[in-house]
Protein backbone atom coordinates (compact mmCIF):
# COMPACT_ATOMS: atom_id res chain seq x y z
CA UNK A 1 0.00 0.00 0.00
CA UNK A 2 1.17 3.37 -1.04
CA UNK A 3 1.97 5.56 1.75
CA UNK A 4 -0.09 8.66 1.82
CA UNK A 5 1.34 12.07 -0.09
CA UNK A 6 2.65 14.92 2.12
CA UNK A 7 0.86 18.30 1.45
CA UNK A 8 3.24 20.58 0.25
CA UNK A 9 3.88 23.46 2.90
CA UNK A 10 5.49 26.17 0.68
CA UNK A 11 4.21 26.78 -2.74
CA UNK A 12 6.62 26.30 -5.61
CA UNK A 13 9.04 29.88 -5.84
CA UNK A 14 9.05 30.51 -2.32
CA UNK A 15 12.27 30.01 -1.92
CA UNK A 16 12.87 32.81 -4.65
CA UNK A 17 10.40 35.36 -2.93
CA UNK A 18 11.94 34.55 0.63
CA UNK A 19 15.65 35.35 -1.19
CA UNK A 20 14.14 39.03 -2.25
CA UNK A 21 12.35 39.90 0.86
CA UNK A 22 16.07 39.17 2.58
CA UNK A 23 17.56 41.30 0.13
CA UNK A 24 15.43 43.97 0.22
CA UNK A 25 15.34 44.24 4.18
CA UNK A 26 19.30 43.78 3.57
CA UNK A 27 19.66 46.86 1.57
CA UNK A 28 16.80 48.61 2.82
CA UNK A 29 18.69 48.85 6.11
CA UNK A 30 21.65 49.59 4.50
CA UNK A 31 20.13 52.44 2.76
CA UNK A 32 18.59 53.80 5.82
CA UNK A 33 21.76 53.84 7.70
CA UNK A 34 23.51 55.53 4.60
CA UNK A 35 20.86 58.19 4.45
CA UNK A 36 21.34 59.07 8.15
CA UNK A 37 24.95 59.59 7.72
CA UNK A 38 24.62 61.72 4.71
CA UNK A 39 22.12 63.60 6.74
CA UNK A 40 24.29 64.23 9.72
CA UNK A 41 27.06 65.42 7.52
CA UNK A 42 25.02 67.95 5.50
CA UNK A 43 24.69 71.73 5.36
CA UNK A 44 21.45 71.52 6.85
CA UNK A 45 23.04 70.34 10.02
CA UNK A 46 26.22 71.16 9.70
CA UNK A 47 25.30 74.71 9.05
CA UNK A 48 28.20 75.26 6.45
CA UNK A 49 27.58 77.79 3.97
CA UNK A 50 24.94 79.11 5.55
CA UNK A 51 25.00 82.89 6.41
CA UNK A 52 22.52 83.24 9.01
CA UNK A 53 20.41 86.33 10.29
CA UNK A 54 21.91 89.15 12.23
CA UNK A 55 21.10 91.95 13.77
CA UNK A 56 22.82 93.49 10.97
CA UNK A 57 23.83 92.54 7.56
CA UNK A 58 27.53 92.72 8.81
CA UNK A 59 30.20 92.20 5.30
CA UNK A 60 33.56 90.81 6.13
CA UNK A 61 34.22 91.47 2.38
CA UNK A 62 33.34 95.24 3.02
CA UNK A 63 35.16 95.64 6.05
CA UNK A 64 38.36 93.40 5.77
CA UNK A 65 39.05 93.11 1.80
CA UNK A 66 37.81 96.04 0.47
CA UNK A 67 38.44 98.94 3.43
CA UNK A 68 41.22 96.80 4.66
CA UNK A 69 40.26 96.88 7.75
CA UNK A 70 42.69 94.38 9.90
CA UNK A 71 41.00 90.90 11.76
CA UNK A 72 42.03 92.21 15.02
CA UNK A 73 40.66 95.39 15.23
CA UNK A 74 37.60 93.69 15.90
CA UNK A 75 38.96 90.23 17.06
CA UNK A 76 41.93 92.04 19.42
CA UNK A 77 41.24 89.27 21.91
CA UNK A 78 42.11 86.22 19.36
CA UNK A 79 46.19 86.29 19.59
CA UNK A 80 46.21 85.97 23.92
CA UNK A 81 42.80 84.34 24.81
CA UNK A 82 41.03 81.15 23.79
CA UNK A 83 38.17 83.04 22.33
CA UNK A 84 38.60 85.84 19.21
CA UNK A 85 35.52 87.39 20.57
CA UNK A 86 33.23 89.75 19.49
CA UNK A 87 33.82 93.38 19.12
CA UNK A 88 31.86 95.53 21.66
CA UNK A 89 29.45 98.04 19.73
CA UNK A 90 31.66 101.26 20.53
CA UNK A 91 34.28 99.65 18.00
CA UNK A 92 31.75 99.84 15.25
CA UNK A 93 30.82 103.39 16.61
CA UNK A 94 34.22 104.78 16.15
CA UNK A 95 34.13 104.40 12.69
CA UNK A 96 30.40 104.88 12.04
CA UNK A 97 29.49 107.84 14.47
CA UNK A 98 31.40 109.85 11.71
CA UNK A 99 30.25 108.15 8.55
CA UNK A 100 26.66 106.29 7.73
CA UNK A 101 25.45 108.37 10.70
CA UNK A 102 21.76 108.07 9.35
CA UNK A 103 21.94 104.79 7.90
CA UNK A 104 18.56 102.78 8.49
CA UNK A 105 20.62 99.92 8.29
CA UNK A 106 22.92 100.47 11.13
CA UNK A 107 20.03 102.06 13.25
CA UNK A 108 20.60 98.45 15.65
CA UNK A 109 24.27 99.65 16.34
CA UNK A 110 23.37 102.91 17.25
CA UNK A 111 20.36 101.58 19.47
CA UNK A 112 22.62 99.31 20.97
CA UNK A 113 25.11 102.28 22.02
CA UNK A 114 22.18 104.65 23.12
CA UNK A 115 21.03 102.13 25.65
CA UNK A 116 23.99 100.25 26.39
CA UNK A 117 22.87 96.53 25.16
CA UNK A 118 25.17 94.51 23.56
CA UNK A 119 24.21 93.16 19.82
CA UNK A 120 23.10 89.52 20.07
CA UNK A 121 24.56 87.85 17.06
CA UNK A 122 23.67 84.93 15.75
CA UNK A 123 27.08 81.99 16.51
CA UNK A 124 28.40 80.27 13.53
CA UNK A 125 31.10 78.61 15.03
CA UNK A 126 30.37 76.79 17.76
CA UNK A 127 32.54 73.38 19.01
CA UNK A 128 30.80 70.57 21.87
CA UNK A 129 31.38 71.73 25.33
CA UNK A 130 33.73 68.66 25.56
CA UNK A 131 36.13 70.08 23.01
CA UNK A 132 38.89 72.64 24.53
CA UNK A 133 40.00 75.19 21.29
CA UNK A 134 42.30 78.04 21.94
CA UNK A 135 42.78 80.49 19.33
CA UNK A 136 45.85 82.26 20.88
CA UNK A 137 47.93 78.52 20.55
CA UNK A 138 47.15 78.20 17.14
CA UNK A 139 48.09 81.81 15.84
CA UNK A 140 51.10 81.81 17.91
CA UNK A 141 52.33 78.55 16.26
CA UNK A 142 51.77 79.96 12.67
CA UNK A 143 48.13 79.03 11.49
CA UNK A 144 46.01 81.69 9.93
CA UNK A 145 42.48 82.43 10.16
CA UNK A 146 41.37 80.94 6.77
CA UNK A 147 42.85 77.66 7.31
CA UNK A 148 39.58 77.30 9.60
CA UNK A 149 37.36 80.28 8.66
CA UNK A 150 37.89 79.94 5.08
CA UNK A 151 37.96 82.86 2.58
CA UNK A 152 36.45 85.14 5.19
CA UNK A 153 37.53 88.66 3.24
CA UNK A 154 35.00 87.33 0.11
CA UNK A 155 32.03 86.73 1.95
CA UNK A 156 29.50 89.38 2.22
CA UNK A 157 27.53 87.86 4.33
CA UNK A 158 28.87 85.46 6.73
CA UNK A 159 29.01 81.69 6.70
CA UNK A 160 30.29 78.99 8.69
CA UNK A 161 33.06 77.63 5.94
CA UNK A 162 34.07 73.81 7.88
CA UNK A 163 31.92 71.83 9.73
CA UNK A 164 34.63 71.29 12.72
CA UNK A 165 34.30 67.39 13.17
CA UNK A 166 36.86 65.44 14.49
CA UNK A 167 38.32 64.43 11.42
CA UNK A 168 38.87 68.42 10.55
CA UNK A 169 41.25 68.79 13.42
CA UNK A 170 42.94 65.26 13.26
CA UNK A 171 44.01 66.01 9.28
CA UNK A 172 45.62 68.80 10.91
CA UNK A 173 47.09 67.76 13.66
CA UNK A 174 48.87 64.82 12.10
CA UNK A 175 49.76 67.16 9.27
CA UNK A 176 50.96 70.65 10.65
CA UNK A 177 53.05 71.09 8.09
CA UNK A 178 50.98 71.26 5.30
CA UNK A 179 49.19 74.55 6.96
CA UNK A 180 51.96 76.22 9.29
CA UNK A 181 53.09 79.98 8.12
CA UNK A 182 55.54 81.90 8.22
CA UNK A 183 54.71 84.76 10.81
CA UNK A 184 54.37 87.13 8.63
CA UNK A 185 51.82 85.40 6.81
CA UNK A 186 49.45 84.60 9.71
CA UNK A 187 47.47 87.41 9.26
CA UNK A 188 47.24 87.12 5.59
CA UNK A 189 43.92 86.80 4.33
CA UNK A 190 44.96 85.50 0.93
CA UNK A 191 47.41 82.59 1.91
CA UNK A 192 47.44 79.64 0.08
CA UNK A 193 50.18 77.33 0.57
CA UNK A 194 53.45 78.19 -1.37
CA UNK A 195 54.84 75.74 -4.07
CA UNK A 196 57.37 74.98 -1.62
CA UNK A 197 55.34 74.06 1.56
CA UNK A 198 56.57 71.04 1.50
CA UNK A 199 59.80 71.98 2.07
CA UNK A 200 59.63 74.95 4.63
CA UNK A 201 56.66 73.00 5.95
CA UNK A 202 58.87 70.58 8.02
CA UNK A 203 61.37 73.27 9.17
CA UNK A 204 58.39 76.13 10.99
CA UNK A 205 56.89 73.11 12.71
CA UNK A 206 60.44 72.97 13.93
CA UNK A 207 60.70 76.66 14.63
CA UNK A 208 57.12 76.85 16.47
CA UNK A 209 57.70 73.90 18.34
CA UNK A 210 55.30 72.34 17.37
CA UNK A 211 54.75 69.03 18.82
CA UNK A 212 54.68 65.70 16.62
CA UNK A 213 51.56 63.94 15.31
CA UNK A 214 51.84 61.42 17.93
CA UNK A 215 51.48 64.30 20.85
CA UNK A 216 49.09 66.53 18.66
CA UNK A 217 46.60 63.74 18.50
CA UNK A 218 46.38 62.61 22.11
CA UNK A 219 43.12 62.66 23.24
CA UNK A 220 43.88 65.16 26.25
CA UNK A 221 44.95 67.83 23.67
CA UNK A 222 41.22 68.33 23.16
CA UNK A 223 39.36 66.68 25.46
CA UNK A 224 40.27 68.47 28.64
Amino acid sequence: MKAPLQRQLFKPGADAVFRLALAVCVFGLVGVLYAAAAFSSSNYVTGVGIAREQPVPFSHKHHAAELGIDCRYCHAQAEYLETAGIPPTWTCMTCHSQIWTGSEMLAPVRDSLAKNMPLVWARLNQLPSYVYFNHSIHIQKGIGCTSCHGAVTSMQLTYRANAFEMEFCINCHRHPEKYVRKPGEVWNMDWSPPADQDAIGPQLVADYHIAGPGRLTDCSICHR
